[in-house]
């Protein structure tokens, strides 16, 4: 997700979208750690994503 799509969402969109990607994270670390997971760059791509999300909402509250 880029984060010229996530300066469009609202505050209330925001935070639930960080918490969907905190739940996928979690998931996907223990998929981890039961080597279940097929993509292990998927846990990369999602912590960057929360760290996306986290400043957008953090920007929008200095703004």
């Amino acid at each position: 997700m880029k984060a010229s799509e996530l300066r469009e969402l609202s505050d209330v969109e925001l935070e639930q979208k960080l918490s969907e990607l905190k739940q996928e994270l979690f998931n996907l670390r223990f998929q981890h750690a039961v080597n279940q997971l097929e993509n292990p760059m998927r846990i990369k791509a999602v912590k960057r994503d929360i760290a996306r999300v986290k400043t957008v909402l953090s920007s929008s509250e200095n703004a």
